[in-house]
């Protein structure tokens, strides 16, 4: 989630976005084409889940706003998505905990209003086998360690639930690990952080490292067990962001057989993007008044009109335009660093500001497009939609079995 890294713009909860259609015979090569839709394509960090909590939406019906529903995500041929439950750093302790547990139960009742679409997979075979039956994986990602209360019943509670990873912060410290964007208060992961990782390996979650300042990442390489993930980070060597990652920390990821999963928001893309909103501080407050100003206290309503005063922003010349192009720049520098097998996507979708042209989901198969034509193989393509991370499930699972867990 990228509420940190962009002010009052990375608050977003729902980025409402100019619907866009994507006509994909006609915009795409029918080898892309082809491909795309008999890939298993696997989003791992999607922020709908903040959606779900207000009774009157429906995934299951075609929304104007937003970037993901259940017509859009067939339409984008999305195989696998991560709900991620997110609370902010602020809100710790029970509070915290009621909150995400809220969470939980919001994914699961859509997954059960929606039979034919939806299922709740909790193991890589489930998810394979949903794909083949024609159905749409639904996963849960926590994010942010702080929601455990610092209590290891907890996240054995969050894990029986349905609970497939977690992000060791969001975007404060917590209890037990240094994020990114906060003053370091532990020099990484404390003792009871370490021992959150080894129970993580044991019940088979995978261990995020989005969000965590780079000492916490390399305490968590160092003990896990298990391969582990970037759920939503892009690269810091073109976009200068904490919460990317750097050339080094991406090898040494791939090289204990993790995968970084490419962040859509414009803020982690864009270097352009990112120096403006440095040198205009101003902007964030500036379009967090106008979006209260529309809505008369109306936190939905908010949610809504601050994506589309950001894009009033861009249109006026006050933020540069950030295109799609951007997400493909970023899969190849990783893949150019440690190969196909360990890049993956992690969009952010609903909880960012997407780049113009990858609007919604229903824009996924521009990604497969692009890469074919920049010459990877269908298999690299393949690996990269979905298949990484699929493999990195599987790796999860058997350490553990291994260690006499799940």
């Amino acid at each position: 989630m990228a509420r940190a890294a962009l002010l009052v713009l990375c608050c977003v909860l729902g980025a409402i976005l100019p619907v866009a259609t994507f006509t994909q015979k006609a915009d795409m090569s029918s080898k892309a084409h082809d491909l795309h839709f008999a890939s298993l394509i696997i989003d791992t960090h999607d922020d709908t889940t903040q959606r779900l909590l207000d009774p009157s939406f429906d995934l299951a019906a075609r929304h104007s706003d937003g970037n993901i529903d259940i017509p859009r995500m067939r339409e984008g041929g999305l195989g696998a998505i991560f709900f991620s439950i997110w609370i902010p750093g602020s809100v710790t302790g029970s509070e915290a905990v009621k909150r995400a547990m809220d969470q939980i139960d919001a994914v699961r009742q859509t997954v059960a209003r929606n039979p034919k679409d939806l299922e709740l997979c909790t193991t890589a075979a489930q998810l394979v086998a949903a794909h083949k039956n024609g159905k749409i994986c639904a996963l849960m990602g926590v994010e942010g360690g702080h929601m455990i209360s610092s209590d290891l019943a907890v996240l054995r509670d969050f894990a029986a639930l349905g609970v497939r990873y977690m992000t060791l912060t969001h975007s404060v410290n917590d209890e037990w690990a240094d994020s990114s964007t906060d003053k370091p208060a532990h020099n990484g992961l404390t003792d009871f952080g370490k021992q959150v990782i080894h129970e993580m390996n044991r019940l088979g979650m995978m261990v995020d490292i989005s969000h965590v300042a780079d000492k916490t990442f390399y305490d968590a390489l160092a003990i896990s067990e298990a391969p582990m993930i970037a759920s939503h980070s892009s690269c810091r060597a073109i976009c200068d962001a904490p919460r990317n990652m750097t050339d080094q920390m991406i090898k040494d990821l791939a090289a204990k057989g993790g995968v970084i999963q490419i962040n859509y928001h414009v803020g982690f893309l864009s270097q352009e993007f990112q120096t403006a909103q440095k040198a205009h501080p101003e902007y964030g407050q500036q379009i967090q008044d106008e979006a209260k100003k529309r809505c008369a206290g109306k936190e939905a309503c908010e949610l809504v009109e601050t994506e589309k005063v950001v894009r009033e922003f861009v249109a006026d010349g006050k933020l540069p335009r950030v295109d799609w192009t951007k997400i493909i720049e970023h899969i190849d520098h990783a893949v150019k660093l440690v190969g196909a097998d360990h890049v993956g996507l992690g969009s952010d979708f609903d909880g960012a500001v997407m780049p113009y042209g990858m609007d919604d989901v229903s824009q996924l198969p521009r990604i497969t497009d692009a890469l074919l034509k920049n010459g990877y193989s269908e298999s690299s393509v393949q690996k990269i939609l979905g298949g990484n991370t699929l493999r990195v499930m599987e790796q999860v699972e058997a350490t553990a079995k291994r260690m006499g867990g799940k």
